[in-house]
């Protein structure tokens, strides 16, 4: 059995990859899941590919941040309940803390060279998620039919260009899994480590079904801090695909009644396309916007946790029956059509946002192919690649 086989790490061990992980995984949702793969089953051997597989059909299933619930899936796995804490915190907090500083700080964080150093680290991400693309290729799609099915998938993406459309690969690789993986069958050891089980998934399948129904009252009257509150968990609760999806709930929540302005709120949203860590962290920026009792920092934290909340308690909930589900053979067949399926929204998510984003002039092709080179074949660590992406971003604006 691989040593995935169970919790065997700190949450100070946890605490600190997620913090790496959140001040440099840029690219969406769909990009994290390179990162994830590359940090946590190619070079930390927390997981084997399987487990990594079953967790991450789960979470392309759910409402919710599937990034996110990814990471604090992980996190639970290897330290226990604090541990996917400390995977939450260490992943949300940079993201979270840039929002917040550009909420308070936005006239001044203009300027060629802060400009500069965001798109050296859109170079990283590039190079970062190829690397990550190529070795989920290699072990998700290992056969001719998933290879060809992680292709359409990206194709629709790439036509479609909307989460609904991801939402339609991921079931299209479910439907299509029993028929194309009838060689794929479940291994016994499969098993993920949980330190609960279905009793305790039901108790927390009804906290977050319990608060979902107070949060769907009507809150006219209420005091503007408890209908911020429930509007950020309805949103985080009722929202499919992550990531922009969440846009149109969140203009919902805070413009439509008036506490932020339209122009104010595609602001932020504008920046998080440029952060790293998840999109949701938007809701910091948007919090400090409106604030609670006249404080920024406590509108940006109730935010935060109000969105986030439910998505980590659905997927809490979910494991020990997903696990279940998943040592079944045929369960197993829908789960590889769904990860060939993923490693298609993988390739479409290199292309657009990662490579569109990014890549602007041929220096940038430059850079970008020789960070994928040094970092696939020459080994080096990660933050020599952002060292080289940022300085030779920087090189073309200073004097």
């Amino acid at each position: 059995m691989s040593n995935a086989s169970a919790p065997a790490g700190s949450v100070r061990e946890v605490l600190a990859v997620f913090l790496r992980l959140g001040m440099s995984s840029f690219g969406g949702p769909i990009a994290h899941l390179g990162y994830f793969h590359r940090e946590f089953v190619e070079r930390r051997r927390w997981l084997d590919d399987e487990r990594f597989g079953q967790m991450l059909a789960l979470c392309q299933f759910l409402p919710g941040p599937a990034s996110s619930q990814l990471g604090f899936s992980i996190g639970l796995l290897r330290a226990g309940g604090w541990g996917g804490v400390a995977a939450f915190v260490g992943f949300t907090l940079p993201s979270a803390l840039l929002m917040f500083a550009f909420a308070v700080l936005s006239t001044h964080l203009s300027g060629a060279p802060g400009q500069a150093v965001i798109h050296g680290l859109k170079l990283v991400a590039v190079a970062v998620v190829a690397q990550g693309l190529l070795g989920m290729a290699r072990r998700l799609t290992p056969d001719l039919p998933r290879l060809l099915l992680a292709a359409l998938a990206a194709l629709l993406v790439t036509i479609g260009g909307n989460a609904w459309m991801q939402l339609f690969v991921v079931a299209l690789g479910a439907l299509l899994g029993p028929w194309l993986c009838r060689s794929v069958t479940a291994h016994p050891d499969g098993r993920l480590p949980l330190r609960h089980g279905r009793r305790g998934g039901a108790a927390l399948l009804a906290v977050f079904a319990g608060l979902l129904l107070i949060s769907l009252l009507p809150w006219s009257g209420a005091p503007a801090w408890t209908q911020v509150t429930a509007g950020f968990y309805r949103a985080g609760a009722l929202v499919f695909g992550g990531g922009h999806v969440v846009l149109p709930l969140l203009k919902q929540t805070v413009v439509d009644p008036g506490w932020l302005d339209g122009n104010s709120f595609l602001a932020g949203y504008g920046a998080a396309q440029a952060m790293p860590g998840p999109m949701f962290s938007l809701a910091a920026f948007l919090g400090e916007r409106i604030g609670i009792g006249h404080s920024g920092a406590l509108g940006a934290t109730v935010c935060l946790l109000a969105i986030f909340l439910p998505g980590l308690l659905l997927v809490s909930a979910a494991l020990p029956f997903w696990q279940a589900l998943a040592a079944r053979n045929d369960a197993a067949r829908v789960l590889a059509g769904v990860n060939a399926a993923v490693v298609g929204l993988l390739a479409a998510a290199l292309y657009d946002p990662v490579w569109t984003s990014a890549v602007h002039r041929p220096l940038d092709v430059i850079v970008a192919l020789s960070a994928f080179a040094l970092l696939a074949w020459a080994r080096w660590p990660a933050l020599a690649i952002v060292g080289w992406c940022v300085a030779a971003s920087l090189l073309t604006v200073l004097p």
